[in-house]
């Protein structure tokens, strides 16, 4: 081959090679086209039943998936191609509201007899939306109606549901474990030391913990004193409402593993039989005999099964697709501000400082609205969006309409911020809440890059000028920084000072970041009343002034065809042929568990680096 045929001879080869993926991509693009096709023909055409509540039947709520305040938002088709292609990446959530509703409503449904607790793939909860479910099956059982549990296993928060029903039922070879509460994160500071990364920290508060994965190889000894207290406010509060429902003493959880072992080892090691001989479960029934006494309570149906409806269908059947909005009636308006703040506008599921002031604005130039709620769930985020969101409730407040706070699972740093100038805020006793401090942080690769070979030099006609990651932080930066931390921890402490009518002093005694829980944050003055959602509605009503009301929530509105195509895919998930339930092996939820944690610093986008936000106000 000559000189000249070479180069003709490589573009033959890459012409090749591009023909190749060409007819790949088709190939591809076509197999998906064909498969949605088939996907929505089979939709279509399979045609949905009625649902139907039959007469004297069971009500199973047989979650599946996390209890939230608010969806995560997910595109329909994404949420198609995860459920076929990447279930265990998946999540489903189920909302709080929902269950609650199906609760209510079956109370008073003469053809519900029975509610049937089916928890076992009932995912995280937390103690204060459990609460908020417990009310309501109480009130189930107040109306004469009876409710039965029954697993194969209980977890934590099963179990705690589970214990409010009439008749604790448990499999034969079944298991369960209550394994109390514990905040456990990792730590990365000599990891980041190998890979030669400065850091720059930058936070006020003694108790501010959530940069110590950075600085740290394990948790200091306040962020341990700190964490200890809520946990043990949280887990003391469970063992009272359990111990309560199956009236046995508190001292019957076993908290150490010796303890464990010798109850166990009384019955030879069968855990079901432990749960029977302590008290936890009231019988062991395998699956058959379960069958038989639900079929003996509210009949057989024509599946060989007992007379029920699940948690999903009696949903449909009771909610409307397209609720109708009384026109011209008082309003108290619910904003809903659930999961990390962050700034601009973000999608449900995230607190956006943009999305949720917009809301909050709606609500003010909303005549027909007389009072707001702003329903906290977050461990806050950007110090910034948080500000942007607290305007809006001042403005609220100045246009003559009251803003309650209420608070979620947890309200803290960010989430206290933004609920600090309501007019009241209530939180439950085991919300999280307080962490009241502000933290930033950055890291450059200099050194990093060094050990490359690898350097950054220029000039500059200011001291500021082309700083980046490449190249090290100044003395003289890094005290301009810290300063700004430090204003920006003053304004957290006039914030609260100023709207909880007590001064610098006090607040700063109850701040430096600690996390409190909502029944100690009561005693210390954060928070005006413990209550609910529902109290904090009637309280809003009262301060406004008003006896008769609808309640408005305002959130991200959907057009037709959004809605058209979420009520399409979500039915048309049944069609795929992968419907089986994956399970990641102990690396890859390792790998994932580091994948979130990288998740969760990477969303961070505060324009000035500013975060009020709490890292250890989770459970595991």
């Amino acid at each position: 081959m000559t000189m000249n045929e070479q180069p003709s001879a490589i573009k033959r080869i890459f012409q090749s090679i591009f023909q190749l993926l060409n007819v790949s991509r088709k190939i591809i693009v076509n197999l998906v086209f064909f498969t949605v096709l088939i996907i929505l023909i089979s939709a279509l055409f399979s045609g949905e039943e009625p649902v139907i509540v039959p007469e004297r039947a069971a009500l199973v709520l047989d979650i599946t998936g996390d209890i939230v305040e608010q969806k995560v938002e997910v595109a329909p088709m994404d949420a198609l191609l995860n459920e076929a292609f990447d279930q265990k990446e998946q999540r489903p959530e189920v909302l709080l509201s929902d269950v609650l509703q199906v609760i209510e409503r079956a109370k008073s449904d003469d053809r519900i007899q029975v509610l049937v607790l089916k928890l076992q793939h009932m995912k995280r909860a937390g103690i204060t939306k459990l609460r908020m479910i417990a009310e309501k099956i109480e009130e189930f059982k107040a109306s004469g109606k009876k409710v039965i549990a029954y697993g194969d296993q209980y977890l934590q928060d099963q179990y705690y549901l589970a214990a409010y029903a009439d008749e604790v039922w448990l499999n034969p070879n079944g298991w369960m474990l209550l394994d109390g509460y514990g905040s456990y994160q990792m730590y990365f500071k000599s990891a980041l030391e190998k890979l030669a990364v400065s850091q720059h920290i930058f936070r006020v508060g003694t108790y501010k913990s959530a940069v110590e994965p950075y600085m740290r190889d394990d948790m200091s000894p306040a962020a341990k004193e700190a964490n200890t207290q809520w946990l043990q406010d949280l887990w003391q509060q469970y063992k009272a409402d359990v111990a309560a429902q199956r009236e046995f003493s508190v001292d019957n959880f076993d908290e150490t593993a010796q303890g464990l072992l010798e109850k166990l080892e009384k019955v030879d090691g069968k855990i079901a039989q432990y749960a029977l001989t302590n008290h936890w479960v009231d019988a062991l029934k395998n699956r058959e005999q379960i069958r038989q006494a639900l079929i003996n309570l509210v009949g057989e149906n024509k599946h060989d099964s007992f007379n029920h409806i699940n948690f999903k269908r009696y949903l449909r059947a009771i909610k409307p697709a397209f609720p109708i909005e009384q026109p011209n009636s008082n309003k108290i308006a619910i904003v809903i501000a659930k999961g990390i703040i962050l700034d601009g506008n973000q999608d449900p599921g995230t607190v956006g400082g943009d999305s949720t002031a917009r809301f909050l604005r709606e609500a003010r130039l909303n005549d027909n609205v007389k009072a707001v709620v702003l329903r906290v769930d977050s461990p806050g985020g950007s110090a910034f969006a948080s500000d942007i969101i607290r305007q809006e409730v001042e403005l609220l407040k100045a246009a003559g309409k009251p803003v309650v706070a209420s608070m979620g699972s947890v309200a803290a740093s960010g989430g206290y911020w933004i609920s600090a100038a309501a007019d009241k805020i209530f939180a439950a006793p085991t919300t999280i809440t307080g962490s009241i401090g502000i933290y930033g942080f950055f890291m450059t690769l200099e050194n990093s890059l060094a050990k490359l070979g690898v350097y950054t030099d220029g000039v500059g006609t200011t001291d500021f000028a082309g700083f980046g990651i490449t190249q090290p932080l100044s003395d003289e930066m890094a005290d301009i920084l810290q300063l700004g931390i430090e204003r920006g921890y003053q304004d957290f402490l006039e914030l609260v000072a100023n709207n909880r009518d007590m001064s610098l002093q006090q607040v700063d005694a109850v701040a430096q970041g600690r996390v409190w829980s909502g029944m100690k944050a009561k005693e210390l003055g954060l928070v005006d009343e413990l209550g609910d959602l529902n109290q904090a509605i009637d309280e809003a009503a009262l301060l406004a002034g008003i006896n008769q009301f609808d309640t408005l929530l305002i959130e991200k509105k959907l057009s037709p065809q959004d809605l058209f195509l979420q009520n399409f895919f979500g039915q048309a998930v049944k069609f795929l042929p992968i419907q089986a339930e994956l399970k990641a092996s102990n690396i890859e939820q390792a790998i994932m568990l580091l994948k979130r944690e990288y998740q969760t610093v990477s969303q961070l986008n505060d324009p000035q680096g500013v975060y009020a936000h709490c890292l250890v106000c989770k459970i595991n």
